[in-house]
């Protein structure tokens, strides 16, 4: 089966096109944010699938999200993910990680200092978020001189640095999904007039110094960018997404990165989909995310539309999921009360294949 084939992304070869999509599990120790020995076992149980993303890992101090969210930006978060990064190797396996900062996302109820939240332009996210008093709205952000763009910019570059010394065998830049670097890109966050806003190319410098700094560090074949141009859930929009992302892909061309990572479900109309249009501006390998079936999944490398897929919920209850697809055997149901909070059930407790069991193929 295609999916169950090997593939290259960037330096390597990896033996299968299922990728472990990075998910916020919200289980690394308080205060530090350290991941513990439960997160140790949580990736060497995954560490089948052709490409673990770690979930995304804070910056900095002042990004700040639920607890149990993780970090990198201390040595102490250093020499924990190491012991992560050793069981995936010892494994077999692969590890990325996904770095990111919040930006307008966080709130001050979680920041030192109670601060306000950063961000390009002072545009509030539309909705509510969690706090210890209840939720919340998003608060109005504080816009950035631009001075301390070169500061957060700086924060990336160290947490890219503790990542390789954590042993990571490259970084995915996190460009999704409302945050900061997404605020940056889009402009109905960005008013700026400034050298990072106005057109697609000044709003673009900021992700594009970040993954300029990833190859420096780690080489062009062992970073990655994820990108979610459908994302609108928190108000963030663009008045011509396939012209940014279109500009986005083609300089991640020339700077030969190993993949582009598109949330992209088949549910998005024929007429609103993007994979063709980057897939054509971009060379390295094609990661599609959101809601794919083993089904759904084998018809998009077949087709050509991806070079891999990221499987989310699935990987959650299934840490042997690429055997159950060889298999074609039941899956495990996922319990999204334990997605994002708990300790060790619903987290490291889901069962494995038993010997010799095979059932009927999976939708």
């Amino acid at each position: 089966m295609t999916l169950l084939k090997p593939g290259r992304l960037g330096d390597f070869e990896l033996p299968n096109r299922l990728i472990m999509a990075p998910l916020a599990r919200a289980r690394s120790s308080e205060p530090s944010r350290e991941p513990p020995e439960r997160v140790v076992t949580y990736y060497r149980q995954r560490a089948s699938a052709g490409l673990i993303i770690s979930e995304a890992g804070h910056v900095a101090a002042d990004s700040v999200s639920r607890p149990g969210g993780s970090g990198m930006h201390t040595d102490g978060h250093v020499l924990a993910w190491r012991k992560v990064t050793d069981a995936v190797h010892e494994a077999g396996g692969r590890i990325f990680q996904q770095l990111f900062h919040l930006g307008r996302k966080a709130h001050p109820t979680r920041l030192p200092n109670n601060a306000t939240p950063v961000a390009p332009s002072p545009i509030a996210a539309r909705g509510e978020v969690p706090t210890p008093v209840g939720p919340q709205p998003w608060p109005v952000p504080r816009r950035l001189e631009t001075p301390e763009i070169g500061l957060l910019f700086e924060a990336f570059r160290n947490a890219i640095h503790l990542s390789k010394a954590a042993g990571f065998d490259g970084v995915e830049i996190h460009g999704a999904n409302g945050f900061l670097i997404d605020q940056f890109l889009r402009d109905g966050t960005n008013d700026r007039t400034d050298a990072y806003g106005g057109t697609i190319v000044k709003r673009s410098r900021f992700l594009l110094e970040i993954v300029d700094a990833a190859v420096e560090i780690f080489g062009p074949g062992r970073v990655g960018v994820r990108v979610s141009p459908h994302f609108v859930q928190d108000g963030i929009n663009d008045s011509n997404p396939l012209g940014l992302f279109g500009y986005v892909a083609d300089q991640l061309d020339v700077r030969e990165i190993a993949y582009l990572h598109l949330i992209e479900s088949d549910a998005v109309p024929a007429d609103q989909r993007v994979a063709a249009t980057l897939r054509k501006r971009f060379r390295g390998a094609l990661i599609l995310a959101e809601g794919y079936t083993q089904e759904s999944a084998t018809k998009a490398i077949v087709e050509r539309r991806a070079d891999f897929v990221a499987f989310g919920a699935l990987f959650i209850a299934n840490p042997d999921l690429v055997e159950r697809f060889r298999r074609r055997a039941t899956l495990n149901a996922p319990d999204a009360t334990t997605f994002y909070n708990g300790g060790e059930q619903g987290y490291i407790d889901y069962p494995f294949l038993a010997d010799g069991e095979e059932r009927s193929p999976q939708r």
